[in-house]
């Protein structure tokens, strides 16, 4: 059964106290409010660190059973080793990390730095590492890897090509895999401002279309300033 999943991307952020978190509430209960909300987070902050096996099992505690949490490979991965063979070890720490949410673990996300350009040799090399029994998407910041011969390769690997909206390079919305992966970073793809209701309605045909395909949807908002990426995240999912 197809799911559409609609979420923020992170849920630790100070302006979101009062706008969405009730005021007072205590930091160690957002994930809790959030999941109360939300169906689906994308995992922001394991970008930046390699989260403790307590932290994630307590994510895993603090959801529901049906909750999905999509995790975001480490920036060692993807800018500093840059998919190359060195990513080994660090590929094998994400999933000593991320197999302990079970079957609450969505799909990967590599989000490339915008000087990385096109590289298909090292992204052919990059799938071999991977565990096939993953889902894994794609986020491009440099126009270069929009290529036919590299969608191609994504969709040998049945690898989502993340649909980003990012100011640096928004990506053609081709879908690439069984699934759809989408970040919103916001109107200007600047990480701020709300969406307006028709361009939410444009996503809101698209997602019901990829649905009628059989697709499973993750949606994340990532327009975190002034709390923009919660309010909208509610109106999609209010229009699906």
């Amino acid at each position: 059964m197809t799911r559409i999943l609609i979420g923020t991307s992170g849920w630790h952020y100070d302006s979101w106290r009062g706008p969405f978190f009730p005021q007072g509430l205590p930091l160690k209960h957002q994930l809790h409010y959030y999941a109360s909300q939300f169906d689906s987070t994308e995992l922001n902050g394991v970008f930046y660190r390699t989260p403790t096996p307590e932290s994630v099992n307590t994510w895993r505690e603090q959801t529901g059973k049906d909750f999905v949490f999509a995790w975001k490979a480490s920036k060692f991965i993807t800018h500093w080793k840059r998919l190359s063979d060195a990513c080994e070890n660090s590929l094998n720490l994400l999933e000593d990390r991320a197999k302990l949410l079970r079957g609450k673990l969505g799909p990967i996300l590599f989000q490339l730095p915008p000087q990385f350009e096109a590289n298909a040799d090292r992204l052919a090399s990059f799938f071999r590492l991977l565990p096939k029994r993953r889902r894994y998407s794609f986020e491009f910041r440099h126009p270069s890897w929009y290529q036919p011969h590299i969608l191609r390769m994504l969709a040998d690997n049945n690898a989502a090509l993340c649909f980003s909206d990012h100011h640096d390079a928004p990506a053609p919305w081709e879908r690439t895999a069984d699934f759809v992966y989408v970040r919103g970073h916001g109107p200007s793809g600047r990480y701020h401002g709300h969406y307006t209701r028709p361009v939410l309605a444009q996503w809101t045909r698209r997602i019901r279309s990829w649905k009628r395909q059989g697709c499973d949807v993750y949606v994340y908002f990532d327009n975190d300033q002034k709390s923009a990426a919660p309010a909208d995240a509610a109106k999609l999912k209010a229009m699906l």
